[in-house]
C-alpha cells in the first residue's frame, strides 16, 4: 500500500505585490507535480505584469522588478484562467495539492480571478473535491510543543530540506512537497492511516484550533489581533455598503 506522503502530489506557490489578499496582486506563480516520492517534477511557471508597482520591500524578497515585470511579464487575466484550470486538472485527477500558508496564496488567487475574470476558484474547481496538504499547519499539530518559526525556510532546515532558491515559486513550491512528505514520514504513526482528503478536513480544525490560540497570545501580550480560523481559503468579504 502506497501512503499518501510517497504517492502523487501536487504543490501550488505565489510571489506577490504585498501580503494583503484582498489588494495585492500575484507578481509569479508556479504548479509542480511529482508522481511518486522522489519522482521528476514537473514544474510549470508564469510570470504575471500585475499592473500596478511592485514595493521595494517586495522586490527585495522575491528579485522582480517593476521593469522586468513589465517587459517580461504577462497580463494578469489569461494567466489566472491558466493557473485556475491546472488546480483544477490537479483536483480531477485526485492528485493532493501542496500549499504552504494555504489561505494566503489560494486566496490570493481567488481575488485575482475576482478581479480579472469575474469568477472565482471554487467556480473553476466546478465541485471537484479541493484537497490540501498545508506542510505549514501539518507541522504545527504534528510536532506542536517545538519552539521557534515555522517559515518555509525553516521547515527546509527542521525536516532536511534542500531550497536554493528561496522566493522563487518553483523552488518554494517544489520544497513544500518536500518538506510535506517529510512530515507525513517523520509522523507516520499518526498520519499513514489516514487519507490525504481526511487530513484536508483535519487540517480545517486544526488550523481554527491554532488561530484561536494565536490571537489568545496576542490578547495577552497587549497588541490585540484576529486571525483568521478559515482555511484553506478565505471567505470574501462582504460588499461595503
Amino acid at each position: 500500500m502506497t501512503h499518501w506522503f510517497d504517492g502523487p502530489l501536487a504543490a501550488f506557490d505565489t510571489e506577490t505585490t504585498g501580503v494583503d489578499v484582498e489588494e495585492d496582486r500575484i507578481v509569479s506563480a508556479a504548479v509542480v507535480v511529482q508522481d511518486m516520492a522522489g519522482g521528476r517534477p514537473r514544474v510549470t511557471r508564469w510570470l504575471v505584469n500585475p499592473g500596478v508597482p511592485v514595493p521595494p520591500g517586495a522586490t527585495e524578497i522575491h528579485g522582480l522588478t517593476d521593469d522586468h515585470l513589465q517587459r517580461n511579464g504577462r497580463w494578469p487575466a489569461p494567466v489566472m484562467e491558466e493557473i485556475a484550470r491546472s488546480l483544477a486538472e490537479q483536483c480531477a485527477a485526485s492528485r493532493p495539492l501542496v500549499v504552504m500558508n494555504a489561505p494566503f496564496d489560494l486566496t490570493m488567487l481567488d481575488r485575482e480571478l475576482r478581479r480579472h475574470r469575474a469568477s472565482s476558484l471554487a467556480r473553476y474547481l466546478e465541485n471537484k473535491p479541493l484537497c490540501v496538504l498545508d506542510p505549514r499547519v501539518l507541522d504545527k499539530h504534528l510536532d506542536r510543543y517545538r519552539k521557534g518559526k515555522r517559515t518555509l525556510t525553516d521547515l527546509c532546515a527542521q525536516y532536511e530540506v534542500v531550497l536554493d532558491e528561496a522566493h522563487d515559486a518553483a523552488a518554494d513550491a517544489l520544497a513544500a512537497m518536500e518538506v510535506t512528505r517529510a512530515v507525513g514520514r517523520r509522523f507516520a504513526t499518526r498520519t499513514e492511516r489516514l487519507s490525504a482528503a481526511e487530513l484536508h478536513t483535519l487540517q480545517a480544525v486544526w488550523h481554527a484550533a491554532q488561530a484561536r490560540g494565536l490571537q489568545a497570545w496576542f490578547a495577552r501580550s497587549g497588541t490585540p489581533e484576529l486571525v483568521d480560523p478559515a482555511w484553506p481559503l478565505r471567505p470574501e468579504l462582504p460588499a461595503a455598503a
